[in-house]
């Protein structure tokens, strides 16, 4: 099962290592990673797969969102064809 994290928030070292390393804790694998700077901001969209995943999807959702708040940067996941379907034109 696939899943969009994104994470937005003022730049600075380690957002990229510590959402990693969450997710490396619970057996989620990043499928494809993509960040950028926006005007001092920081963007990063990943697909996770969350197949062999250690936690169910809506607890990683919640402890995601509670490691944003530790970090001062907004983190949410959604399933994939959630996803999909908000963004099709």
């Amino acid at each position: 099962m696939n899943a969009i994290i994104t994470v937005v928030g003022s730049d600075r070292v380690g957002i990229i290592a510590r959402v990693s390393a969450f997710l490396a804790e619970r057996n989620i694998n990043i499928e494809d990673i993509n960040q950028t700077i926006l005007s001092g901001n920081f963007v990063m969209m990943m697909m996770v797969n969350l197949s062999s995943s250690l936690s169910a999807l809506e607890t990683v959702k919640k402890e995601l969102y509670q490691l944003g708040e530790t970090m001062g940067v907004s983190i949410s996941l959604m399933h994939e064809k959630v996803f999909s379907a908000m963004h099709r034109i």
